[in-house]
């Protein structure tokens, strides 16, 4: 079976040849694939394959830029293509961590106006390439050792630009955690920020409990006073319902001794009753201090306006004629 396009060498392997090539490098029983991760200007990747196979080696995809990284280390053949694909993948992919190092560099410049979503886009185009430059380092990896025996001279060559392809993957390490950092600083300012919203609500609420037992301790004034009127009313109330019955024409039968003796029990013992218990007599000696209470409660309601009668509505029907 001949192998002219990817997809192609893809389908010989068992794969699915719709599918971007996930691993560098493919063996099966018919050859194996190298492949190369290629970026246009407009950030799009297009993969390119190397295919080793009993034929002999083939590529698959759109030639190589320039040849003249491969003519100096004196490479020929297919070797040379190979070794210029690598070195412009590791080309490509320099310039594009750099354009995201810039765009970094004015992210932090602008401060907190940089809205996070930008910042996450550049942290997932930064891990894009630095996969892509995992991805080349492995087929060199493959190309310098098993597959070596297709490419002569390549092992010689190779080693500096395996250097190149891990300091490109070094400086995109440091262009993550770069954005790694951003992102978590601006994670912090909004975890500041809505711990200090949280911290303003409580104090806010705080403050509407404080007003509420304020406005709790003055209406108790207000009910320790009503309650000492109570008191005080059902003191005065008894006596004075015993001499309205006493003084009914019904109750002339009974002595004038016996019923002043009676009023007498009847203002007395209510009044030794009621104000000889503890709690009675704590109300009057706080006193003050309600009558205090109950001034500042009073002072809190609301003056409501008074209501206004209503307004008639139609005209005013005359008054009925009596007939002459």
């Amino acid at each position: 079976m001949s192998v002219t396009t990817l997809p192609e060498a893809l389908k010989a392997l068992g794969r699915a040849p719709e599918e971007p090539p996930r691993r560098a490098v493919i063996h099966g029983p018919s050859g194996s694939l190298v492949t190369l991760a290629r970026l246009d200007p407009e950030h799009g990747i297009a993969y390119v394959g190397v295919w080793v196979g009993r034929e002999g080696v083939r590529f698959l995809g759109a030639p190589p830029v320039s040849s003249d990284v491969s003519a100096a280390h004196h490479l020929k053949g297919d070797t040379a293509t190979l070794f210029d694909l690598f070195a412009e993948t590791a080309r490509s992919l320099l310039e594009r961590i750099e354009e995201v190092d810039t765009e970094l560099a004015t992210l932090q410049q602008k401060g907190r106006s940089v809205a996070l979503s930008e910042v996450w886009a550049l942290q997932r185009r930064i891990a894009g390439l630095r996969a892509l430059g995992g991805h080349a380092i492995v087929a060199a990896a493959e190309c310098e050792g098993p597959l070596s025996g297709s490419f002569p001279g390549l092992a010689d060559a190779l080693p500096p630009l395996l250097a190149q392809l891990r300091g490109v993957q070094e400086l995109a390490g440091s262009v993550q955690q770069s954005l790694s950092d951003l992102i978590l600083l601006r994670n912090a300012e909004e975890s500041n920020r809505i711990a200090d919203a949280a911290n303003q609500l409580s104090r806010t609420s705080n403050r509407i409990a404080a007003l509420a037992n304020t406005s709790n301790i003055r209406m108790l004034g207000i009910t320790y006073i009503a309650l000492l009127l109570g008191l005080v009313s059902a003191v005065v109330l008894i006596p004075n319902t015993g001499a309205t019955i006493l003084g009914m024409p019904s109750a002339g039968w009974v002595p004038g001794l016996w019923v002043d003796a009676i009023l007498v029990v009847l203002a007395v013992v209510p009044l030794a009753l009621v104000f000889s218990r503890g709690w009675v007599l704590d109300l009057l000696r706080g006193l003050k201090s309600s009558e205090l209470r109950t001034s500042e409660g009073l002072g809190d309601l609301p003056e409501l306006p008074p209501e206004e009668p209503l307004s008639r509505t139609g005209p005013v029907a005359d008054p009925p004629r009596t007939p002459p």
